[in-house]
């Protein structure tokens, strides 16, 4: 069984490790790590967003707007000299008028420290690598050689989440860096700081960097358009910080996405940037854990849940599960502080998988066992008792041996042999399976269990493998029980073949071995010892129709029975004869509760 357990559990790990190898599962997977790993922070006062909101659509009109407002706008910006400008808004053609430009051009030549963007439009995208276009939408020609650009491209997860930035992407021989690394780089290089290179920053199979996000949609500083241009806010306000200038309303462009951050809420592309430009600040980039390293981390829950599963009944099984998941969750948030991104899907799943085959084997193995035990016990005991024993299982039967006191009974069908002469086999066989079925009857009824059939006679033992209340009455009633059922049979045999059958019964107390007894491949439960011995000698001595009991079972029984003392019984192997009484009536046959 165990083994088959092994290789159901090893071919559950081979399916899930195929689920991670090929990510069939990402966008469940993806969230699960938002909900761990994506929780808002404080937004970083460096960035400031300049919002083409409903308040300046109010006052300046319907978009698009005159370019000289874009003008004016880096003009009053100039004369602050913020660290850098990046602009959202591509100015893909020329006005209309020429004119309409010229004020533009002009305020946006003069600043050294503004970046405008460009888009990527990608027909494909390749299984990995660097993406690659070959087409790209840009400032037009004019605005485009007096400015610096950076792509604006957001690709999105499955699901159509936002967690990833692409950093960089191939136009022809050129290699077109983002928008918010682009105004990260300046913004360091204008503070005298070194930014980190590029190149160093982990990224995904297609160069994207995974994004923390550190504030939820308007969270970050946003100033409306408007109060720039009208004085409302002082340019001084924007001096040596990061300016971003975009869309901030539903109703201008469809430049909104939905993130980890507030996965009901979606945040405009502007403050995507700004969380984009804030972790790039911040440095704390995150890298996926490599996949050979995942695997590992499977196995090694899958070893240990394996183990401990089997060694624990399903109750205690439930609280290792749910440390092992909470331990794995803790041990994965810990990795991403340190920079890592763990999948969380995978091994969970694999766990709790785990724990699902580890309980159907469990309830499998337990039926098999009751099973056993019920074939074991189901012809040995009444049904009561076996429901017991599937109750307590072998812990409580100690069927590997025990030593108690019992009370042991052997009864012998006296006159069989002469009828069996006299009576055609099938005949014999019938009779002889009905003196059986009225012995075993009287056992079960109170509360013996049926050891064994030898031939014509039967053996029964009394208080085990369960303690039975006086239990050398209740073999004694049995006996009785016996003799007064067989009598309607006794008097039809003697009418049917002039036999006389009678039982013979012989019955000692005291202490045996008890438990499973035999060869590997057989063994039946069984009792062993003096007491066992005694008491069929007390019955090979019986004359037909006697009930025999020994001094000691007639120290416990006197005040419920009737008897003759026949004094002491010699018997072969008894140095010492046996003080035995024989039954004549049995005042009390009150059936033991069984439960």
């Amino acid at each position: 069984m165990k083994k088959w357990s092994l290789i159901i559990h090893s071919v559950v790990f081979l399916i899930f490790a195929i689920f991670l190898l090929l990510n069939t599962f990402v966008v469940f997977d993806n969230n699960l790590q938002d909900r761990l790993y994506q929780k808002p922070t404080s937004t970083d006062p460096r960035i400031v967003i300049i919002a083409i909101d409903d308040v300046s659509l109010e006052m300046f009109g319907r978009w698009p707007w005159p370019r000289d407002y874009h003008g004016e706008l880096i003009r009053i910006l100039n004369e602050a000299d913020p660290a850098v400008v990046g602009f959202d808004i591509i100015f893909s053609e020329p006005s209309q008028e020429a004119l309409d430009d010229e004020y533009m051009l002009m305020t946006f030549a003069k600043m050294d420290q503004l970046i405008l963007p460009v888009y990527g439009v990608f027909d494909r995208i390749a299984s990995r690598g660097m993406l690659e276009t070959q087409l790209i939408v840009e400032p037009f020609p004019e605005l485009n050689r007096v400015t610096e650009t950076a792509h604006i491209n957001t690709i999105t997860d499955e699901d159509g989440f936002v967690r990833h930035a692409l950093l960089q992407f191939r136009y022809g021989d050129q290699v077109v860096d983002s928008f918010a690394w682009r105004v990260y780089e300046m913004y360091m290089q204008r503070m005298g700081i070194e930014p980190v290179e590029i190149d160093s920053v982990p990224v995904d199979r297609w160069h994207r960097t995974y994004i923390k996000y550190s504030g939820e949609p308007f969270d970050m500083e946003a100033i409306p358009y408007s109060a720039v241009l009208t004085g409302e806010v002082p340019a001084e306000y924007f001096r040596d910080r990061i300016v971003l200038v975009g869309p901030y309303t539903v109703g201008m462009a469809d430049d909104y996405y939905f993130t980890p951050i507030v996965p009901q809420e979606a945040m405009f592309g502007i403050e995507i940037h700004a969380n984009i430009i804030q972790h790039l600040l911040e440095g704390e980039f995150k890298a996926n854990v490599p996949l050979v390293y995942e695997l590992l981390i499977m196995l090694i829950l899958g070893v240990l849940g394996f183990i401990l599963f089997y060694k624990f009944r399903p109750g205690v099984s439930i609280v290792i599960i749910v440390f092992m998941i909470m331990g794995y969750i803790f041990a994965a948030n810990f990795a991403f502080a340190k920079g890592w991104v763990v999948t969380l899907l995978y091994p969970i799943g694999f766990i709790m998988m785990q724990y699902v085959f580890a309980l159907g084997h469990q309830f499998v193995a337990e039926q098999l066992e009751k099973k056993r035990i019920t074939d074991v016990f189901g012809k040995y005991v009444a049904p009561q008792i076996v429901g017991k024993v599937l109750e307590e299982g072998e812990a409580g039967l100690q069927l590997g041996g025990t030593k108690r006191d019992i009370s042991v009974l052997f009864v012998d069908i006296r006159g069989f042999t002469p009828l069996s002469e006299a009576a055609k086999p099938e005949e014999v066989v019938a009779i002889l399976n009905e003196y059986l079925t009225l012995c075993a009857q009287a056992v079960f009824d109170y509360g013996g269990t049926l050891d064994k059939f030898i031939g014509d006679a039967t053996m029964a033992i009394y208080n085990a493998p369960f303690d039975l209340e006086r239990h050398q009455l209740r073999a004694v009633q049995t006996a009785w029980a016996m003799a007064q059922g067989a009598i309607p049979l006794q008097e039809r045999l003697e009418k049917q073949y002039g036999k006389t059958v009678r039982f013979g019964v012989g019955i000692h107390c005291g202490p045996a071995i008890i438990g499973n007894i035999g060869a590997s491949f057989r063994m039946d439960y069984t009792a062993i010892g003096d007491t066992v011995n005694t008491a069929a000698r007390i019955e090979s001595n019986t004359k037909p129709g006697q009930l025999l009991i020994s001094q000691a079972v007639y120290e416990h029984v006197k005040d419920d029975v009737e008897v003759t003392d026949l004094g002491m019984l010699q018997v072969k192997g008894k140095a010492q004869g046996i003080q035995v009484y024989q039954v004549e009536n049995v005042k009390n046959m009150d059936k033991p509760v069984l439960s």
